[in-house]
């Protein structure tokens, strides 16, 4: 389930006074995507057992003292085999170096191995510290490691990284977690420590100079139909290239459970009618669709029209109601970011997987369990992400978001 320390760059602001991005010297890697689900049941699965996590006090098992607003999920109902629908990336560890493909998590501190490859370096030190994380959607119990850590064959390396290394897990697809959530995202892990947090991957790389800002630029592609679906991580600041400017800053919100996670506070509205008034929620890579609270997602169903598909449990819309869409607009800070009649629609490509036909044309909003005000009201999503650059800075406790030359793309 998805920092304090070091030299802060200079903040820059804008004519209109926003803070603006400032691009240093950062490293950028490529990321996968991966559609591993084989069934709309699983993929949803997926979503709704990794949002009963986020109403928890963290990834890790303390919770809320009102368990009633935010259920968890047994993790036996949440093993979902090779559920998973995010991207990964390529890293190298130990001696001798074996690579493993790992699950970027942006509601995550801890980074780990040993779902899929084994750990099998000679250069791993054994802290013998117990570690342990319940995403819901799966999880691992195992051991903290320092080791070396690299990024794209020794593009970037870190030289002594605590990383956990499984001795069991359920519910992961692949090698393992990579995780750039905030370091307080991996209180509780570290069981013989639970207030103790573990630096992460962006603050071992600041610390030893690698970077000198505590940032991380994501870049997700939308998918299309015959082209790999790529990303792109960027430790350290932003890629320029694959952004249109500016970057604007909100402050990661205060209001719990949200301000655990990237969570920010933002405004919705369906042309100008609006579906959630300002509220927090969190930024979350690792969900597939965008997560409303209960009562603005039958909003948004009244002034689409949509009805609920009884073979999948989206919301479908005609041709004809397609065409009437109105954009629906993010309102964050002082900057509206909208999602376009196509950017709210599912890929048809992608229909079959979700027991459609070619042409039918669903909606990509879903439910909470919750109504608004619960502290955890909108989850943005993939289909959110994938259409902004996004980056976390960790130092200051910050979101920003930026256009892209798909946010008004037709890819759907």
């Amino acid at each position: 389930m998805f920092s304090p320390v070091f030299l802060l760059a200079l903040q820059a602001f804008s004519v209109t006074g926003l803070p603006v991005e400032v691009r240093d010297s950062p490293v950028t890697l490529p990321m996968t995507r991966r559609l591993t689900f084989s069934n709309i049941t699983d993929l949803l699965r997926h979503d709704e057992a990794r949002l009963a996590a986020f109403g928890e006090y963290s990834t890790h098992g303390r919770r809320d003292a009102d368990d009633s607003l935010f259920p968890v999920v047994p993790l036996s109902h949440a093993n979902l085999g090779n559920a998973f629908t995010g991207y990964t990336v390529s890293v190298g560890i130990g001696n001798p170096l074996i690579t493993y493909n790992l699950i970027v998590d942006s509601a995550s501190a801890i980074t780990w191995v040993g779902a899929g490859l084994p750990y099998l370096s000679r250069s791993g030190v054994d802290t013998g510290e117990p570690v342990a994380v319940n995403y819901r959607f799966g999880s691992f119990k195992g051991t903290m490691f320092q080791d070396e850590f690299h990024f794209g064959v020794r593009k970037l390396s870190i030289a002594r990284l605590q990383i956990g290394v499984a001795s069991t897990w359920e519910g992961v697809a692949v090698d393992g977690v990579l995780g750039i959530g905030p370091i307080s995202s991996g209180l509780g892990a570290l069981q013989n420590s639970p207030e103790a947090t573990t630096p992460t991957v962006t603050e071992r790389l600041a610390a030893q100079g690698s970077i000198s800002r505590l940032v991380v630029g994501v870049f997700f592609q939308p998918v299309v139909s015959g082209i790999d679906n790529l990303g792109e991580l960027t430790f350290g600041g932003t890629n320029p290239r694959r952004y249109l400017r500016p970057i604007i800053y909100t402050d990661v919100t205060t209001t719990a459970p949200s301000s655990r996670y990237w969570g920010i506070n933002q405004r919705i509205t369906y042309g100008d009618i609006e579906i959630l008034a300002s509220t927090a929620g969190v930024v979350d890579s690792g969900c597939t669709f965008l997560y409303l609270a209960i009562d603005a997602y039958e909003r948004y169903q009244a002034v689409t029209g949509g009805t609920v598909n009884p073979a999948n449990g989206l919301l479908q819309i005609s041709l004809e109601q397609y065409r009437y869409l109105s954009p629906l607009k993010f309102h964050i800070g002082d900057r509206n970011y909208n999602l376009i009649p196509n950017a709210q629609i599912w890929p048809r490509c992608l229909n079959y997987n979700i027991n459609g036909g070619d042409n039918d044309i669903f909606l990509i909003v879903k439910a909470l369990a919750t109504p608004t005000g619960a502290g955890y009201d909108f989850v943005n999503g993939y289909v959110f992400l994938q259409r902004f650059y996004t980056v976390f800075d960790s130092g200051i406790g910050r979101v920003a978001f930026a256009r892209t030359k798909f946010t008004d793309a037709d890819t759907n």
